[in-house]
This record gives structure tokens, sequence and C-alpha cells, in this order.
């Protein structure tokens, strides 16, 4: 079944139309050794000297969009910042108070009471206290949201608007602590933009 077959004719291989017939005179060149080949081919991906160019301009430009972005200079700010819209979502957010931007002291002041009410099995009230106040600063941040949009929607054209990420830009913005937001708040609290 598996072994030599008893049929002892000679098998031919047949002949295809993709090798070459006899009168094709083929490249005409012996094939390269493969070092060969590969020397040919070695080149650097970029110059020593403009990889250290480039490297300089992006680092300019990173300084440029962060002095930008502690003055509020919209001229040099990254993309994502620029704009009459986004300046107007920063300056709304930036207006109000927020519960997020005050979670993370809270939440550190909870943590610290949770440790110190271990022992005593008080510390669940230490947890369930900071899940209400989460609670109460996402809703705080639904309400933000809400009355900016139609805020938004009233002041600029529709065409001004971005089609997407505008409500993720002020929902972080509203949980950052107010000192560590970029670009640095231009208005204080309370002083609603026009």
């Amino acid at each position: 079944m598996f072994g030599r077959s008893n049929n002892s004719q000679p098998v031919t291989p047949a002949l295809s139309e993709s090798t070459p017939s006899p009168a094709d005179p083929g490249k005409g060149r012996p094939t390269p050794k493969r070092k060969v080949a590969e020397a040919a081919n070695k080149r650097p991906l970029v110059a020593p000297a403009t990889k250290k160019a480039t490297r300089e301009r992006a680092k300019a430009q990173r300084d440029l969009e962060y002095r930008a972005m502690q003055t509020g200079d919209e001229r040099h700010m990254p993309a994502k910042d620029r704009g009459p819209v986004r300046r107007y979502v920063r300056d709304s957010v930036d207006a109000r108070w927020n519960l997020g931007e005050f979670f993370l002291p809270v939440a550190a002041v909870f943590l610290v009471i949770q440790f110190a009410l271990a022992q005593s099995g008080l510390a669940i009230l230490a947890i369930l206290a900071l899940y209400v106040y989460i609670i109460a600063a996402v809703i705080d941040v639904w309400l933000m949201w809400r009355g900016l949009k139609k805020r938004v929607a009233a002041k600029f054209p529709a065409d001004q608007i971005p089609a997407r990420g505008l409500a993720m830009y002020a929902v972080l913005r509203a949980f950052q602590i107010r000192p560590s937001r970029l670009p640095k708040p231009q208005v204080k609290h309370g002083q609603r933009p026009a």
C-alpha cells in the first residue's frame, strides 16, 4: 500500500509553458553572489546629518507649542487646541467650578481615611463616600456639557463645530486640576466667555 509501485516505468516531467525553451537566450549574465547583491542595495535609511536636523526641528517645534500653551498664543498651539470653538469650550470649562477638578485631592483624602479606619471596620464608609463623589462629579460634567453644547451651537455656525471630539475635550479638561491644565486657563472662575 505504501511501498514502491511494481510499475517500473520511468516518470518523465511534462514540459510546462513557464519553463524556457532552448531557443530562449535567458538573462545573459550570471546571478550575482548574495553578498554582492546585498552590498549593492545597502544604503542608510536617513543620513545622520538629516536625522539630527530633523530631531532639532521637532524639538524647536515642541518648545514653541509649549510656550504657546503657557501664554495662550493660538498661532503656535497644536492643531487639537486651535480655533475659536476650542477656545470657547476651554474658557467655558475654566470659568466654572467643576467637581471633577477636585477629584484627585478628594480621592487622596478618602484613601488616607480608609487606611486610618481599616481596623475599626468603618473603611467601607470612606469607599462609599468616594463612590458618591465620583457619581456626583460625573453628573456635574454631564450637566456642564449639556449646557455648553447648546451655547456652542447657538454661538457658532454648524460648519465650524467639529463633528467629533469636542465633548471629550471639555470632559477631560473639567477633570484636570486647574493649575495643570494645558493650554493654561485664560479666564478666572466666574468669568464666563461672551
